[in-house]
Order: C-alpha cells, then sequence, then structure tokens
C-alpha cells in the first residue's frame, strides 16, 4: 500500500469515528509527513508501506492494527 493510499483509508476510518486527522507535509523532512490523530502525532515516509509499517503507525497514533 503507499502513504496515500493508506493516508486517505486512515482519513475515512477517523471520519467514521469522528476523530480529528492532520496532515502536514511542510512539517516532515524529505518524503516525510507528519500525522496528527487527535493529541497523538508520528511521521509518515512516502512510497511503499509494508504491513508492518502500518501496524507500527497505528499503535503510535492509539488505534488499533485493524483500523485500516
Amino acid at each position: 500500500m503507499t502513504r496515500g493510499q493508506f493516508l486517505r483509508r486512515l482519513r475515512k476510518y477517523c471520519r467514521k469515528l469522528g476523530l480529528s486527522i492532520s496532515v502536514e507535509e511542510s512539517r516532515g523532512k524529505g518524503s516525510h509527513v507528519t500525522v496528527e490523530v487527535e493529541d497523538r502525532r508520528t511521521i509518515v515516509k512516502g512510497g511503499e508501506l509494508s504491513p508492518i509499517y502500518i501496524k507500527l503507525v497505528l499503535r503510535q497514533l492509539g488505534l488499533p492494527d485493524s483500523a485500516v
């Protein structure tokens, strides 16, 4: 799954639950972006994301592994 696909699914999931989400491309370095869900923040790299990396990002954001 690419980062774009992941972010689309994450936005849809957050909208469904009524969570606030923001993606800041200016805060990342290079091809990285900052993603914030409610009060939790993490960095997401660009390109292809492995299933293990997706689980890691979801856990850092305090979301269940099956969220996306």
